[in-house]
């Protein structure tokens, strides 16, 4: 999927839609972010050393997680709920190409819970176990 094929999905725009490209397979969402060094997030965070902040790191993971719902996601926002055991383990930073892995574990009712993992070149950045709720626009 490319940028507005996403968007049939995500509610999102610029300046957060931050998955470059998405694709399911065998029950997977792998989601692509290219981080080119101009975003609004990485202005202060660092000057000299800019990092990509663990925040939008988490954000990317969820917005990946959301194209396994891809025929649910009709007039609906996903909203995060939790976030938990988030790990952080390598920085990323501007001319990395971040990528990530999502499965859902569950759902109930509006709520789902998912698992996600992002790398650069191989190596993983972020982890973490996430649940949000679909809420009818």
């Amino acid at each position: 999927m490319n940028q507005e094929e996403i968007k049939k999905i995500l509610p999102h725009r610029d300046h957060m839609l931050l998955i470059d490209e998405a694709e399911l397979r065998e029950g997977k969402a792998y989601g692509k972010k290219t981080i080119r060094g101009d975003e609004f997030f990485l202005q202060g965070h660092f000057p000299g050393n800019p990092v990509v902040p663990g925040v939008i790191l988490c954000e990317i993971l969820g917005q990946s997680a959301c194209v396994l719902l891809s025929g649910e996601a009709e007039g609906i926002t996903p909203f995060f709920t939790g976030l938990d055991k988030v790990r952080f383990k390598n920085p990323v930073h501007p001319g990395d190409v971040f990528e990530t892995e999502c499965t859902l574990l569950k759902h109930k009712g509006p709520f789902y819970w998912a698992e996600g993992k992002g790398y650069v070149d191989g190596k993983l950045c972020v982890s973490a176990e996430f649940s949000f709720a679909l809420i009818k626009e």
